[in-house]
């Protein structure tokens, strides 16, 4: 079978470059004999690893010397515990909640302090971004926190809240490297990587360092602590060996694109195809307002159920798969990561044009 277009929102689409190179490299690791996935991660060649892909990432993202760049497991949802337990030290944060993971995180860092909603969407089923000029932060706040790119709706903060001079923490899991990014806007900013970077089972956090203390909230795990990582390089315990090997191929490939610059403009293009049909389209409509609209997550509906499970089970024969949207929205949405080709995208809207005139 010839593989697939993959529109799943995680785990999600590797480039195909990538995958070649780890099948080749899967039963023996440029001659040390034997596969990542069986080597120490305290020997020399996975040392060169990690190392190798802290290294690119620092380069494609700009990371300056003061952040740390911690492979954590545990996934996004850990961090969601880990950001209040090792940074409410007033026992306050602001939330604000665009999505689904912003709420999620909003309900955990309730069990460790007060955590303030400060903004929300949920009045229009989050398909916005609210205002976030002028929000009523908390003088005492140790934090403000946003999901950057909400994944299930299909919203982007094109720009950041003020947060009147208080920290900012992002979580960016499903647009992280797919722009440019002001790692200095931020005292934390995170991402599950399953969804635009590697396979599952690992969350990168860039934390600045000042930020890395003994100082957390009683009863913090020592695995909790961001401290316990930073001092041994992300090598407290055994890391996510193989996801963090195929990661770093991932960073290399996005450098061979020409870095974020290029990766972005390439993302605005296939956007843009989708997007252009949607707005001309008589049977199929986007969900979220124009000016908030993510590039890499499209939700879109018919406005009938059975419409949308017909076009989601016949797209699926024609080779378009994990279509079907959020079960908290409906309709269909298609994550368009970076490793998603261009012809993915015009192929998937020329079978909607078919799919509009058979159904009209």
């Amino acid at each position: 079978m010839s593989r697939v277009y993959n529109f799943s929102a995680g785990p999600a689409v590797l480039p195909e470059e990538v995958l070649k190179e780890a099948a080749d490299e899967m039963l023996d690791y440029r001659g040390c004999g034997m596969s990542v996935m069986e080597m120490s991660h305290r020997s020399k060649v996975f040392e060169e690893i990690i190392q190798e892909a802290e290294q690119d990432l620092r380069e494609l993202m700009g990371i300056p010397r003061e952040y740390k760049v911690l492979f954590l497991q545990g996934g996004a949802s850990q961090q969601f515990a880990m950001i209040p337990m090792n940074l409410m030290k007033n026992r306050v944060a602001d939330y604000i909640v665009t999505g689904q993971w912003a709420k999620k995180a909003y309900q955990e860092a309730q069990i460790y302090g007060k955590a303030n909603k400060i903004a929300s969407s949920e009045d229009k089923t989050y398909s916005y971004i609210p205002d976030c000029s002028d929000l009523p932060v908390s003088p005492d706040a140790d934090y403000v926190y946003i999901c950057k790119n909400n994944t299930i709706y299909g919203t982007h903060f094109k720009k950041l809240p003020n947060t009147k001079g208080k920290l900012l923490v992002a979580d960016i899991s499903s647009c992280f490297l797919s722009e440019p990014e002001d790692v200095t806007k931020y005292g934390i900013l995170y991402g599950g990587v399953q969804k635009n970077i590697g396979p599952a089972g690992m969350v990168i956090t860039i934390i600045r360092e000042d930020l890395i203390s003994d100082e957390v909230l009683p009863y913090t795990p020592t695995m909790l602590k961001y401290k316990t990582h930073a001092d041994a390089g992300s090598m407290y315990n055994t890391p996510n060996c193989y996801c963090i090997y195929i990661c770093g191929k991932v960073f290399k490939w996005l450098k061979k694109q020409g870095g974020l610059e290029a990766v972005k403009a390439n993302n605005e293009k296939k956007a843009a195809v989708l997007y252009d049909y949607l707005d001309e389209s008589r049977l199929f409509s986007g969900t979220v307002v124009k000016e908030d609209r993510s590039l890499m997550n499209v939700p879109f509906v018919t406005g009938s159920k059975e419409m949308d499970a017909k076009f989601v089970s016949e797209a699926a024969k024609a080779g378009f798969v994990n279509l079907k949207g959020h079960r908290t929205v409906g309709g269909m949405r298609a994550s368009i990561y970076n490793a998603m080709p261009m012809e993915g995208v015009e192929k998937l809207v020329s079978f909607m044009k078919e799919f509009e005139k058979e159904n009209l």
